[in-house]
């Protein structure tokens, strides 16, 4: 049983600039449906972190970088705020945040500096105390799939346990792959490949298999990133110390999201138009496939 969760959270977010000077990306809105079924708008961090809190995880470490003051406060439970709520008469606005406050309040939550934009890779290993010598999540921050009843999170965490992987990663087909870590990898069940290879942005891409940030470990990816250099954009990146755990001959599988599984990128401001579209079209209907 994985119990904690690593969620780096430390980019400068700088395709979304002037919007992302001040406000961390992560935190930047997308629609969601309120305690009693109206729409309301969410920071997307903190559907995150409700996600995989209702998935079971309890134990969690968010690793942010300067200029990140933001998330911390609002993961902070501000009690004369619902009270003003309250008072106002915005009871389902009140509501609605008490939810995530008791969500916060049987969850331990860890907070580490990445002083420097070191990298994705980087930042998890800035999490190694907090991980141990247990098995893992990583969970972008700015990552939110929406699944029915969390199953992409449900089958990454079987296909890492039943295989003893040493990474289990999530990935899916993407047509513009200049953004994404890629896999060579070859199907050995529906929907769960066996990783040959993991290259990070790669400029003549060999697949159309893009990797997802989010991911089960055991902690031995801790020694691969100790052991990589920085790569693309001279950081230390994650894919690259995946990439290692193939080369040491270590279980490296990825499982595949379905066709009604939606990721929602907010990583530029095309796609986080295309976010908001959806999570208003889901939260307004609950359907997975808009359209």
């Amino acid at each position: 049983m994985i119990r904690k969760v690593v969620i780096p959270a430390a980019g400068f977010g700088t395709r979304l600039t002037p919007a992302t000077k001040e406000q961390p990306k992560e935190m930047l809105p997308i629609f969601s449906k309120g305690a009693h079924g109206e729409i309301c708008l969410e920071p997307l961090l903190q559907l995150v972190f409700q996600q995989l809190h209702d998935a079971g995880f309890r134990e969690f470490c968010f690793i942010i970088g300067r200029g990140k003051r933001a998330i911390e406060d609002h993961f902070t439970k501000d009690n004369g705020y619902t009270a003003m709520l309250k008072q106002r008469g915005k009871s389902e606005a009140a509501e609605h945040l008490e939810n995530f406050y008791r969500r916060l309040s049987n969850s331990s939550l860890t907070w580490v500096n990445q002083p420097e934009p070191k990298g994705f890779g980087d930042a998890v290993l800035k999490a190694q105390s907090f991980v141990g010598s247990e098995n893992f999540i990583v969970h972008g921050g700015d990552a939110y799939v929406i699944s029915k009843d969390t199953d992409h999170l449900k089958r990454l965490m079987k296909v890492h346990s039943e295989l003893e992987a040493d990474a289990t990663l999530l990935i899916r087909v993407v047509k513009n792959l200049k953004d994404h870590g890629v896999v060579e990898a070859e199907e050995v069940a529906n929907g769960i490949f066996n990783v040959e290879k993991a290259v990070e942005k790669p400029e003549k891409p060999t697949s159309n298999l893009a990797i997802m940030p989010i991911y089960a470990f055991k902690p031995t990816i801790l020694k691969a990133l100790e052991q990589t250099e920085p790569g693309i954009d001279g950081e230390i990146q994650l894919t690259d110390a995946i990439q290692k755990l193939v080369e040491w001959s270590k279980k490296v599988y990825a499982i595949q999201l379905k066709p009604d599984e939606v990721r929602l990128d907010i990583g530029n401001p095309e796609v986080y138009w295309e976010a908001l579209k959806f999570s208003y079209e889901y939260a307004k209907t609950g359907k997975l496939s808009i359209s």
